[in-house]
C-alpha cells in the first residue's frame, strides 16, 4: 500500500486532444511554494485568457497516486479567487484515489469561471490551482464494493 502521494505527467496519448507538444512539454509537477504550504500550485502548460463571466477547463496533464485513504482537493489560488473572483464550477475538486486507475489515467482537469469584470491573463507555468491531501474516514456500516472503471464524473453515471 502507497503510504505518500505522488503527481505524475498522463501520457502524451491521454493530454494530445487538450494541447500540442509544446503544452506538453511544458508541463510542470505540483509542488508547494513553501516548507509550510499546504497546498501543492497547479501550473499551466500554455497561456489562459479568461473574459468576464468566461467558463474554460484546463487539461493539468497531471494524475496523483495516492493512498487509499486520502483524496485531494483542489481550489483556485487564493489571490486569484481575491482579485478576479475565480471559482471552480464545482466549488471544490475531490479527487479519489482510485481516479488514477482510470480510463483517462487520472488526468487532473479544473473548470473555472472569472466572475470579475477583469480579463484575467496568466501565461504558461503560472500557478492557478492547489491541491490540499487529506485522509478521510469511513462509517462502520460502510459496505462500498464497488470499484471505479471511469474517468471523469463517471462514479455518478
Amino acid at each position: 500500500m502507497r503510504t505518500k502521494a505522488k503527481f505524475e505527467k498522463v501520457s502524451y496519448g491521454q493530454f494530445a486532444p487538450y494541447g500540442d507538444e509544446t503544452a506538453y512539454n511544458a508541463i510542470k509537477l505540483p509542488r508547494r511554494a513553501t516548507s509550510k504550504s499546504a497546498g501543492y500550485d497547479f501550473y499551466l502548460p500554455r497561456d489562459l485568457t479568461v473574459k468576464p463571466s468566461e467558463t474554460v477547463t484546463v487539461a493539468t496533464g497531471i494524475r496523483v497516486l495516492m493512498p487509499d485513504d486520502w483524496c485531494l482537493m483542489i481550489y483556485p489560488r487564493s489571490g486569484l479567487g481575491f482579485k478576479f473572483r475565480l471559482k471552480l464550477n464545482n466549488t471544490v475538486g475531490i479527487i479519489d484515489a482510485d481516479y488514477s486507475d482510470s480510463d483517462n489515467e487520472g488526468h487532473i482537469f479544473v473548470r473555472m469561471t472569472n466572475e470579475s469584470d477583469k480579463t484575467l491573463e496568466l501565461t504558461s507555468g503560472s500557478a492557478f490551482a492547489q491541491g490540499v491531501f487529506t485522509r478521510y474516514l469511513l462509517t462502520e456500516d460502510d459496505e462500498v464494493t464497488e470499484l471505479r472503471n471511469g474517468g471523469l464524473g463517471s462514479t455518478s453515471e
